[in-house]
C-alpha cells in the first residue's frame, strides 16, 4: 500500500481553486444547474474550502462561460495537485495511504471537476437558443470505464499519466480500478453508449435516459458447474461520475382507479406511489467543449412511508415493505419473468423509465418556453427515441401528461405524441417482439390502459379505411395482425361500422360476419331469406379466442403511435418491411427507415488500441481519422506494403502478448501468443450459435487426436479458441452451452498429446472492459448467427476496425461489412436468410439428411469424453423434425458441413501471414462506414431533425 505523497493539509493549487470556485458559481446560478444541497458530501466539502481561494468572482465566472479551462488544458503539475486535494477530501477512504482504490476514486473527481465546467456551458448555451434536443430512451447503457475515455476525449492522457507518476502510480493501474458501470447487457447498452459518445462529440443537443440499476444483471462466476451469477457491486464505493440531483424528482403511480369528473377529464388516483430520482453523468465529446447527460433514474418513496409503529411493535417486513417495494425497481436489469411478480416487476421498471424521463422533458420544454407555452410547438423542440421496444409506454404516458395534466384534447395529444416518438427495433425473433397482458397493465396502469385501447380504436378505423369492409377475410386478416390489442373484442364503434356494412351487402356477400351469436344468427336468417347457399360460406369471425391470451403487442403501439421506424443493418431493415411488420409497411411505407449500427471510434480503436492507432496516424499522415473515420479508406492502398505490414503484426503480437497475460490471470489457462487467436465473445444465446462454433472445435480436436503428432502439425494451424458472455440466468439451453464450452476446455487444455495446437477458454463475465483487452488481439472472430435472426450486431463492427478478420453468415451487418471489406477479406459460409423458412419446412417434413461429420461429432459428445455431464438435453436439441426444444430451429446441423469447409480455408489463409496481413488491414480500412458518427448523423438528419450546436 503506498504511502500518501504529499501533505494532507496543503492548499489547493490555482487550477484547483479555479475549477472549486467555477463549479461553485456555475452550480449555483440557475436551479437547472447542481447546488451545494445536491452535490455529493466531497464536493460539497471541497466547496467550503473556496473561502480561502482569492479569486475574483466575476472573472471564474467568465472564464468558465468561455470554455477557457478546456481551451487552456492545464499541465501534469497542476492536475498533480488537484488529485491531492481530492485525495484528502475523499469521504470513501482513509486518509492514511493513497493505495490504487483511492487514487482512482480522487482521479475521477479531478477529471469530472472539468467535465462539470464544460457540462453546464453546454446546457446554458443550449437552453439560451432553446434549440431542439433529442431524447434517447433506453433501458440499457452499457458505459464500460469511464476515466481513460473521458481523460482522452479531453486530451488529456498523457497529462494524466504524467500526474499520476509524480504522485507513485501508473495510470492503466489506477484505471482498472474503476469497475464496469452495471447499466447493461448487450449489443443493445453498448450502442446506446456509442451513440452517446457520438452526439457529444458531434455536438448534437441530447440527453440519454436510463435507470440507475443497484446490482446490475448480474456478475458472471464459472465453476465447475458452469455458470453462476451473484450481484454486481459497482456501486459499493460510489460512483465519482455521478450527480445525484436531489432536487430533480417525479411521482410515478402503479395500480389505483381512473375517475371521470364532471368535465369528463380524467384523473388517475390511489395506488401505490413511487419517487424517481435524478443522476446525472456528464459525457464528453472528443474534441469539443460540448458534454452531454445522461440522466438516471432512481427510486424511493418517501420518509413517511416508513411504519414506525409497525417496526417498534417488531412488524419489521411490514414497517419498510413501501420502501423494498420501490427500491427494487431498479435493483436487477432484466429481473426474471418467470413468475408473475417477475413480469410485473419488469413492468415497473418500463414505466419507471418512461414516465420519468417523459415528466422531465415536459418540465425541460416548459421552462424554456417560459410564460408562453405553445404544445403545437412540442415535437418542434423534442425528439423522443424509444431504444427497441422497452420504453413503450412512452407513447401512452406522454398522452397522459398532455391530456390529464395539461389539459389537451384527445386530438391534440395525439397529433403531438405522432411527431415526437419515433422507434428503433432490434429484433425479428418473436420471443423479443414484447407483448404484455393485458390483465397486468390493466391492474398496474389503468389509465394508459383506456388509451392504449383508444389508440388501438384509431389504428383499426386507419386500416378500414385502407382496406374497406366488402372483404372481409382481408379485414379480419389485417386486423388480426396490426392491432395492438391482440385477442381483444374490436371497439363498438368498429362493431357498428361493420355490422352497417354487412347489412347493406347481405345479399351480394357469401361472408358471414360472427361478433357473437345472436349476430351470428341474424345473419344466417338473412341468407335463408334470399335463398342463399349457407354450407358455401366462408365464415369471418372478429371475436377473441377463449383459448388464447389477450394481450398488448408493444412493437404495434410503436409503430402506429410513432413518426418512423427503422431497421438497425439494410438486410434487418428489409426483413422489417417485407416480413415481420410488412402490413404496416404497405400502410406507412413513409415510416420505415434504415439506420445501419455503428460504433465510436475513440472507446473502439483509438483508446483501446493505441498502437495500432498510431500506425493508422502514421500512414494516413493524421489523426483526423478518430472524428472522421471516412479517412480509412486511405489504407486501402498501402495493404501491400511490406513496412506497414510489418508494423501492423508486430502491434498485433504485442496485444496478444498482453492477453494471454490476462487469460492466465482470469482462467489460470497458458496460451501461445503465436497461435491465431479466434474470438467469439457476446450474449450466450442459441441463434447466435456459440454451439456451432464449439461443435468445429470437438471436430478439430478429434481429428487431431487420431492423427500423430506429424501429421497435426502439418494439418492444423494452432488456434486458441477464446468465449465469452452471459447466459442469462433463467435461459437454462443458454447455460448448458457455456458448461459444455468449459467442459471442452477442462479436456482439451489438459491433453498433452495436443499441447498448443488447441486451446478452448471461457472468460468469466465478459464485459465492456474484457471485450477492449481482447478485440485487439484478436485476428479471427466468429460472427455466425442463423441468416436472418440477428439484427445488426455491433461486436462484428468493433473487431473490423482493429483488423480482425471475420468467419460469418449474410445476416444482420455482416453483409454490409463483406461489401465494404471486400469478399475475399471475409470468410462466408452457411444458408441465406430467405432460405431458413424452406429448411425448416423440409426439416419438418422429415427431409433432412445430416452430414456425416456432424453425427460423429454428437456421437463423440455423447461418450463422455468431456466429462460426466449428461448432454442429451443439447445434442437432442439438434435431432427430431418437430417439437418444442428439438428439430434444430438454429440450423446448426443445415450449416456444420459448409462451417467446417469454411474453416479449412481460414487455416490454408493464416499459413501465408503477408496474405493474412494484407486481410486484416483491408478490414480496419472498410470499417470506415461502421463509425457511429456516421450513424448519429443519419438519425440527426432523418428522424430527428436536429442540428450541431457548437458552444460559442
Amino acid at each position: 500500500m503506498a504511502a500518501l505523497p504529499f501533505s494532507t493539509k496543503s492548499t489547493p493549487s490555482k487550477f484547483v481553486s479555479t475549477f472549486i470556485h467555477s463549479n461553485h458559481i456555475r452550480r449555483n446560478s440557475r436551479p437547472f444547474f447542481i447546488t451545494t444541497t445536491t452535490c455529493s458530501r466531497s464536493r460539497a466539502r471541497r466547496q467550503l474550502r473556496v473561502k480561502n481561494v482569492a479569486t475574483d468572482d466575476k472573472d471564474v465566472a467568465t472564464q468558465t462561460q468561455q470554455g477557457s479551462l478546456a481551451t487552456n488544458p492545464p499541465d501534469s503539475s497542476s492536475i498533480a495537485s488537484n488529485i491531492k486535494y481530492h485525495a484528502e477530501f475523499t469521504p470513501s477512504f482513509s486518509i492514511e495511504s493513497f493505495a490504487l482504490p483511492k487514487a482512482f476514486y480522487a482521479t475521477a473527481e479531478s477529471v469530472c471537476d472539468m467535465l462539470i465546467v464544460n457540462w453546464n456551458a453546454t446546457y446554458e448555451y443550449y437552453d439560451r437558443l432553446n434549440v431542439k434536443q433529442a431524447y434517447y430512451l433506453s433501458m440499457e447503457f452499457l458505459q464500460g470505464r469511464a476515466l481513460l475515455n473521458a481523460i482522452g476525449n479531453l486530451e488529456l492522457s498523457g497529462a494524466y499519466a504524467d500526474a499520476l507518476k509524480m504522485l507513485g502510480h501508473n495510470l492503466e493501474d489506477v484505471a482498472r480500478q474503476e469497475p464496469d458501470a452495471a447499466l447493461g447487457n448487450g449489443g443493445l447498452g453498448r450502442l446506446a453508449s456509442c451513440f452517446l459518445d457520438s452526439l457529444a462529440t458531434q455536438n448534437y443537443p441530447a440527453w440519454g435516459y436510463g435507470l440507475r440499476y443497484k446490482y446490475g444483471l448480474f456478475k458472471q462466476h464459472i465453476t465447475k458447474d458452469g455458470q453462476e451469477e451473484v450481484a454486481e457491486n459497482w456501486l459499493e464505493m460510489g460512483n465519482p461520475w455521478e450527480i445525484p440531483r436531489n432536487d430533480v424528482s417525479y411521482p410515478v403511480k402503479f395500480y389505483g382507479e381512473v375517475v371521470s369528473g364532471l368535465d369528463g377529464k380524467k384523473t388517475w388516483i390511489g395506488g401505490e406511489n413511487v419517487t424517481a430520482v435524478a443522476y446525472d453523468v456528464p459525457i464528453p465529446g472528443f474534441k469539443t467543449k460540448t458534454t452531454i447527460n445522461l440522466r438516471l433514474w432512481s427510486t424511493k418513496v418517501a420518509p413517511e412511508e416508513f411504519d414506525l409503529h409497525a417496526f417498534n411493535t417488531g412488524d419489521h417486513a411490514k414497517a419498510y415493505a413501501a420502501l423494498k417495494n420501490a427500491e427494487k425497481i431498479c435493483y436487477i436489469l432484466y429481473p426474471g419473468d418467470e413468475s408473475m411478480e417477475g413480469k410485473s416487476l419488469r413492468l415497473k421498471q418500463q414505466y419507471t423509465l418512461c414516465s420519468a424521463s417523459l415528466q422531465d422533458i415536459v418540465a425541460r420544454f416548459e421552462r424554456r418556453s417560459g410564460e408562453s407555452v405553445k404544445w403545437e410547438e412540442f415535437p418542434e423542440k423534442v425528439a423522443v427515441q424509444m431504444n427497441d421496444t422497452h420504453p413503450t409506454l412512452c407513447i401512452p404516458e406522454l398522452i397522459r401528461i398532455l391530456m390529464d395534466v395539461k389539459g389537451l384534447s384527445w386530438t391534440e395529444a395525439w397529433d403531438i405524441t405522432r411527431r415526437t416518438v419515433a422507434y428503433t427495433n432490434h429484433t425479428v425473433l418473436p420471443e423479443a417482439l414484447e407483448k404484455w397482458s393485458l390483465q397486468l397493465i390493466q391492474e398496474l396502469l389503468p389509465r394508459h390502459v383506456e388509451i392504449i385501447k383508444t389508440i388501438d380504436e384509431e389504428l383499426i378505423h386507419t386500416i378500414i379505411a385502407e382496406y374497406g369492409t366488402e372483404d372481409l377475410n382481408l379485414l379480419e386478416q389485417k386486423l388480426r395482425e396490426m392491432r395492438i390489442l391482440d385477442n381483444i373484442d374490436l371497439p363498438d364503434s368498429v362493431i357498428g361500422l361493420l355490422c352497417k356494412s354487412e347489412e347493406s351487402s347481405a345479399v351480394d356477400h357469401v361472408e358471414e360476419v360472427d361478433f357473437s351469436d345472436k349476430e351470428a344468427k341474424t345473419t344466417d336468417e338473412v341468407g335463408q331469406s334470399k335463398g342463399l347457399d349457407t354450407k358455401t360460406k366462408n365464415e369471418v369471425t372478429f371475436e377473441p379466442d377463449p383459448k388464447l391470451p389477450k394481450t398488448v403487442r408493444m412493437a404495434n403501439l410503436c409503430i402506429a403511435g410513432g413518426h418512423a421506424v427503422n431497421g438497425v443493418a439494410e438486410i434487418h431493415s428489409e426483413i422489417v418491411k417485407n416480413e415481420v411488420f410488412n402490413d404496416f409497411y404497405k400502410l406507412w411505407p413513409e415510416k420505415f427507415q434504415n439506420k445501419t449500427n455503428g460504433v465510436t471510434p475513440r472507446r473502439w480503436i483509438r483508446f483501446c488500441n493505441p498502437g495500432l492507432s498510431k500506425i493508422i496516424t502514421k500512414w494516413i499522415g493524421t489523426d483526423d481519422w478518430v472524428r472522421n473515420t471516412d479517412m480509412l479508406v486511405t489504407l486501402r492502398k498501402f495493404a501491400d506494403n511490406e513496412d506497414l505490414q510489418s508494423e501492423w503484426r508486430e502491434a498485433k503480437r504485442r496485444n496478444k502478448i498482453k492477453v494471454a497475460s490476462f487469460l492466465k490471470e482470469k482462467t489460470g489457462y497458458l496460451v501461445n501468443p503465436d497461435a491465431m487467436f479466434d474470438v467469439q465473445v457476446k450474449r450466450i444465446h442459441e441463434y447466435k450459435r456459440q454451439l456451432l462454433n464449439i461443435l468445429g472445435i470437438i471436430f478439430r480436436y478429434k481429428k487431431m487426436k487420431e492423427m500423430s503428432p506429424e501429421e497435426r502439425k502439418a494439418k492444423f494451424v494452432p488456434r486458441v479458441c477464446i468465449f465469452g458472455g452471459k447466459a442469462f440466468a433463467t435461459y437454462i439451453q443458454a447455460k448448458r452451452i457455456v458448461k459444455f464450452i468449459t467442459d471442452v476446455g477442462a479436456t482439451v487444455n489438459c491433453d498433452r498429446d495436443i499441447g498448443d495446437l488447441l486451446k478452448v477458454v471461457f472468460v468469466p463475465d465478459y464485459n465492456v472492459s474484457v471485450a477492449e483487452v481482447l478485440i485487439p488481439s484478436s485476428e479471427l472472430s466468429q460472427h455466425i448467427s442463423t441468416a436472418g435472426m440477428e439484427a445488426s450486431g455491433t461486436s462484428n463492427m468493433k473487431f473490423a476496425m482493429n483488423g480482425c478478420v471475420q468467419i460469418g453468415t449474410l445476416d444482420g451487418a455482416n453483409v454490409e461489412i463483406r461489401e465494404e471489406v471486400g469478399e475475399d477479406n471475409f470468410f462466408l459460409f452457411g444458408a441465406h436468410a430467405h432460405e431458413i423458412a424452406g429448411l425448416r419446412k423440409e426439416r419438418s417434413e422429415g427431409k433432412f439428411v445430416p452430414d456425416p461429420r456432424f453425427e460423429e461429432v454428437k456421437a463423440f459428445v455423447r461418450t463422455g469424453v468431456f466429462g460426466p455431464y449428461n448432454y442429451d438435453e443439447l445434442m437432442g436439441s439438434l435431432e427430431g423434425n418437430e417439437g418444442y426444444g428439438r428439430a434444430d430451429y438454429f440450423l446448426v446441423g443445415k450449416d456444420f458441413p459448409s462451417y467446417l469447409e469454411c474453416q479449412d480455408k481460414v487455416d490454408e489463409a493464416y499459413r501465408d501471414q503477408k496474405r493474412w496481413t494484407r486481410k486484416s488491414i483491408l478490414n480496419t480500412a472498410g470499417s470506415y462506414k461502421f463509425s457511429s458518427d456516421r450513424t448519429i448523423h443519419e438519425y440527426a438528419r432523418d428522424i430527428w431533425k436536429i442540428e450541431p450546436v457548437v458552444l460559442q
